[in-house]
């Protein structure tokens, strides 16, 4: 239990988006109220029962709070109906802690104090992997990052797919009522690529992921074929929105040349 949290946060709150996870949700929703107040699970049309296992821990525990939708959505639109509720109770930033046990809860705190410093940024966490770590997609993001960091002229994102983050919320609830993309898997890059062109600056923390085997209950909705098309077709848009915003960029990075020499 963390000895800070004497009373629920006003401004910053976790964000959980859960589908179908398994029995790992209890545990890493357990693990983050230790750290913060309050916690949000968006519900993601789950069929596996755990809603009402949620309402009941939320029964159980006021700093929790269960919100579900009807049908499966994606991750992003989960999010975004998170953010829309939030921004509505007063919310300004919102940490995302995947639901299945790989992101480390136990730097909440680390990531929303830093955020409590730098309000205006969006915190990022950097992967630090172990053993555990598909070579195959630890290869792969390296792909997806080197395409971010094109796309914002280098603009300082450790790593765009790690979605353990604090964002801050209208920023990212302009740029995803902007268009109608970042709905599913292709959030957490898109995110910080169009919060870049936006002004918003990343920093970034280490921070440890895990994967866990389906001996260790860990569950998995990634598919090699279809998320690999919709991250090929994510960055085909994001090019095309690079080169309309390129001489903008570039006039950005001139001013902040200037202003950072001394």
């Amino acid at each position: 239990m963390n000895p800070n949290i004497t009373s629920p946060s006003r401004t910053h709150l976790v964000l959980i988006p859960s589908y179908n996870p398994g029995e790992k949700v209890y545990a890493t929703v357990r693990e983050a109220l230790a750290q913060w107040n309050p916690v949000w699970v968006i519900v993601d049309g789950s069929t596996d029962g755990s809603a009402d296992g949620l309402r009941a821990m939320a029964h159980e525990n006021s700093g929790l709070r269960v919100l579900v939708l009807p049908h499966n959505q994606g991750k992003g639109a989960a999010v975004l109906h998170g953010l829309d509720e939030a921004a509505r109770q007063g919310y300004t930033h919102a940490l995302t802690l995947d639901s299945d046990g790989q992101h480390p809860a136990a730097l909440i705190p680390t990531f929303m104090h830093r955020s409590q410093q730098s309000p205006d940024a969006m915190i990022l966490g950097c992967p630090v992997f172990d053993s555990s770590a598909p070579a195959l997609r630890v290869q792969g993001r390296k792909l997806s990052n080197w395409w971010a960091n094109l796309e914002t002229l280098h603009a300082g994102i450790g790593d765009s797919l790690y979605g353990f983050r604090v964002y801050p919320i209208e920023p990212l609830r302009r740029v995803m009522r902007g268009q109608r993309w970042m709905r599913r898997f292709d959030f957490d890059p898109e995110a910080v690529v169009r919060l870049c062109w936006q002004g918003v600056a990343p920093i970034n923390i280490a921070a440890p992921v895990r994967y866990f085997s389906a001996g260790e209950g860990g569950v998995s909705h990634f598919n090699y074929l279809r998320d690999n098309a919709l991250l090929s077709w994510m960055h085909l848009r994001l090019m095309a929105g690079f080169v309309l915003r390129l001489p903008h960029l570039l006039r950005a990075r001139r001013g902040n040349f200037r202003r950072e020499r001394p």
